[in-house]
């Protein structure tokens, strides 16, 4: 793998393939870790996350409508967008398709704009969300991987297991 995570002292870190370090630097987050198993192929699974019509259906158990903007290139800005054009703006550290793509959040989009990194968005900066695919006999295993704020586990404890239900559904569907 390209990204290799290693905890020490409360903080995660990891290394992308150029080996540039990145850090979550604020040990007031938690590495949240959810899987599901699917049978279905990785490269079903992979069009099911990142194509745009199955990404909408998915992510909607997070915001109804909410839709992403990029060319899905890594090192490219990625926009994580309600309906009314709000959201955040990330990047693309790795996408080894079919297997695995991790994202760096940056900052907040507001009225499709995005805004300068605040105090409120500086807490957050550089926090990592990660998807990666394996193989388990018949099934996918789908591990996704995200830096979340006490204040937000119990939401994504909730959430997060529906949109890889969601995924599941759609992935299975022949």
């Amino acid at each position: 793998m390209h990204l290799l995570y290693k905890k020490q002292n409360e903080y995660t870190w990891c290394t992308d393939k150029s080996g540039r370090q990145l850090k979550n630097k604020y040990i007031h987050m938690k590495k949240l870790k959810f899987s599901i198993n699917i049978k279905a192929s990785k490269e079903k699974i992979w069009s099911v996350l990142w194509d745009d019509k199955s990404y909408r259906v998915w992510t909607s158990v997070f915001s109804q409508g909410s839709y992403v903007q990029t060319d899905w290139k890594e090192g490219s800005k990625v926009l994580f967008l309600t309906p009314k054009g709000d959201g955040m703006y990330s990047e693309i550290v790795t996408n080894r398709p079919n297997e695995f793509m991790a994202f760096k959040h940056i900052g907040e989009v507001k009225n499709s704009k995005e805004q300068p990194i605040d105090e409120k968005t500086s807490t957050w900066t550089g926090s990592l969300e990660n998807y990666l695919l394996q193989n388990e006999g018949e099934f996918t295993k789908l591990i996704v991987e995200l830096d979340a704020f006490a204040d937000f586990q119990d939401y994504f404890n909730e959430t997060f297991p529906k949109a890889l239900e969601k995924v599941k559904e759609l992935s299975e569907k022949p």
